[in-house]
């Protein structure tokens, strides 16, 4: 004989059995006590004549709602706010709260699995009334959107000044740029699809924040400007430093230079949009020496 749990609403429970109430946050569901309640829900273990195997969430002899495959595949695995339905197998009786009001043949009870956990750690399955099979599962859009960026090649700020082979000069500005791609700087766009819905995501660097090595700190809300020998003493007009000593006391005598990029990421899908941010960084040693004057 097949011992299935059900997991349903503390009334449902309630309305359908005489169990004392102090046994619900006693009873361990699998041990013999046969009922395990947390805040919301109870776990029910109920005989299920002419059948046997093994019945526990997720399992194969579970029955999949008309028209749709089971998207368990036979695991345990459920993704983070994706809701998944399988048809009551067997149906409750009629008058059971579980039906919403309706009667058998009207529509059906399926379980439903959310990806929220119970006090204990363990899925919560609710039973739920549905006129219609479901189609397809649900998802989050957040959730899609965060997958999307997760899939992006995200990388750090590629440095092209300044250069660890260069040599730069105390007093004498530094112009700091990136070299702009899809990866190093955007827009890199992206989508994927779940469920039903498709999500769209463009990332772009917002702004770079340059840790110089001595102790300041420089942030430039673009890629900075690419320097040019005729510029000569002139400061960069969108991302410099000047160094007012030099990197000989520094270990391997060279100033340690971190460049932090803030990816912004607008998302749209589902109906819904929003914005993520990620940060990456990237690192260049950078020596720094003084003119001596000759005399």
């Amino acid at each position: 004989m097949l011992r299935r749990w059900y997991s349903v609403v503390a009334a449902t429970l309630l309305a359908s059995a005489v169990i004392p109430v102090n046994s619900f946050a006693d009873e361990d569901p699998r041990g013999s006590g046969g009922v395990h309640c947390t805040k919301y829900t109870c776990q029910v273990e109920v005989d299920v004549p002419g059948q046997s195997g093994n019945s526990q969430a997720g399992g194969n002899n579970s029955t999949s709602a008309p028209g749709k495959s089971d998207s368990s595949g036979g695991g345990n695995s459920t993704d983070d706010r994706v809701c998944k339905y399988k048809l009551a197998d067997p149906q409750p009786p009629a008058g059971s709260l579980d039906w919403e009001g309706h009667q058998p043949g009207d529509g059906a009870v399926y379980q439903q699995t959310c990806g929220w956990e119970d006090l204990d750690g363990n899925l919560i399955t609710r039973m739920v009334w549905l006129a219609e099979p479901p189609e397809q599962e649900t998802i989050d859009p957040t959730v899609l959107a965060q997958r999307v960026v997760d899939s992006m090649t995200l990388l750090g700020p590629d440095i092209a000044s300044p250069r660890a082979t260069g040599r730069y000069t105390v007093g004498v500005p530094v112009w700091m740029w990136v070299n702009q791609s899809a990866t190093t700087y955007g827009p890199n766009t992206a989508s994927a699809s779940a469920g039903g819905v498709s999500v769209t995501a463009t990332a772009k660097v917002s702004k770079i924040v340059w840790q110089m090595g001595d102790g300041s700190t420089v942030t430039c809300s673009s890629p900075g400007t690419p320097y040019k020998g005729s510029s000569a003493m002139v400061e960069s007009p969108t991302c410099g430093h000047r160094y007012s000593a030099t990197s000989a006391d520094t270990p391997g005598a060279r100033y340690s230079v971190t460049a932090t990029s803030t990816w912004t990421i607008d998302w749209q899908g589902g109906g819904q949009s929003g914005q993520l941010g990620e940060i990456r960084q990237s690192d260049m040693q950078v020596s720094v020496g003084e003119l001596q004057v000759v005399r």
